[in-house]
């Protein structure tokens, strides 16, 4: 059974090392007993007890609150970790220390950094995805509104126009206008 000191050593040792610190496999679950049954007698509503339920409650509040810094103060360590492995391409580091619900947390923003490095890097190499089409009329068309409420047009019988993919759709459904390549 785990202890106000236990959760409290736990959020101090976290507070001053580095690296995630070790925790019991079944410390949430520990944890979650003791909040349990220390919100079980603090809301016990005897006067005989009145001083062990007001210092109960303290320490119910003091638990809580240590808590809730262990888990903030881990879960930076798992973004500093995460910046880390992006940049080194090594994933591992600390991960023994790590809980199930956090190396989840950890492998997910290494998926999203991983993701959003690929976005970038399509755009920098100018992969970008294509806003235009470039068409060319078929008919004529006369001057028409965009989605953006500006003007377009008009466009004569072969010319050609780099017009935004939705328009282009519109008009290629229509038989008005064809892509170009």
């Amino acid at each position: 059974m785990i202890t106000y000191n236990d959760i409290y050593e736990a959020a101090r040792k976290e507070r001053y090392a580095e690296k995630l610190q070790p925790l019991p496999k079944n410390f949430i679950d520990e944890v979650s007993s003791y909040l349990k049954d220390k919100r079980g007698v603090a809301s016990k509503e005897s006067d005989d007890f009145s001083d062990a339920i007001v210092k109960t409650k303290k320490q119910l509040e003091n638990a809580i609150t240590l808590f809730k810094e262990l888990l903030l103060r881990r879960r930076k360590k798992i973004l500093d970790l995460v910046l880390i492995a992006s940049e080194t391409g090594i994933s591992k580091q600390d991960f023994d220390n790590m809980m199930p619900f956090e190396k989840d947390l950890f492998e997910d923003l290494m998926k999203s950094v991983d993701s959003s490095e690929k976005k970038l890097d399509s755009l920098i190499n100018g992969e970008a995805k294509k806003e235009n089409e470039l068409v060319v009329f078929k008919e004529s068309v006369a001057e028409f509104v965009g989605f953006d409420g500006g003007k377009m047009g008009g466009f004569e019988k072969g010319q050609m126009a780099n017009l935004p993919k939705e328009i282009a759709k519109i008009l290629v459904d229509d038989g008005k206008v064809e892509i170009v390549g």
